[in-house]
């Protein structure tokens, strides 16, 4: 069964080359993100990542299927040993002097909420939310 994929949209005092930067260079991206190894905002590059909570963590495997600079980047989604694969994108949009950053997770219902709650679309809407609306607000902004 398809659900609706998990959309935030949030506006930051800042330009969108700020914003791209922060979401797309490996340095600034461990300062409010995740701890990326490296990182490159080309088509069909992979990376992952371990991440999860304090007592269980996961590893992220991901490549990248769009990047235009400034404006979209898109990447896979999924987990090491676990089925299900999702894709996550980033929206830049300039508004006034700021940039409204839309973020679309879709393909939540891949994975297996059914087993393990951290899989669950309220999980990722809580892991995201803070994401955006908090660590990526507090980098952009500081």
């Amino acid at each position: 069964m398809k659900t609706d994929p998990f959309v935030i949209e949030r506006t930051f005092s800042a330009p969108p080359s700020k914003v791209w930067e922060a979401i797309t260079d490996t340095k600034k991206m461990k300062q409010w993100y995740f701890d990326l190894e490296k990182f490159k905002p080309e088509v069909g590059f992979k990376f992952q990542f371990l991440a999860g909570s304090d007592t269980k963590k996961y590893l992220h495997i991901c490549k990248v299927m769009e990047a235009e600079e400034g404006k979209k980047l898109a990447y896979t989604w999924s987990y090491d040993n676990y089925p299900g694969n999702s894709l996550v994108t980033f929206e830049l949009f300039e508004a006034g002097t700021g940039t409204r950053v839309k973020l679309t997770h879709s393909g939540l219902e891949s994975f297996p909420a059914k087993d393990d709650p951290n899989f669950a679309k309220e999980s990722f809407a809580a892991g995201w939310t803070e994401i955006i609306s908090k660590n990526l607000k507090n980098f952009i902004e500081e």
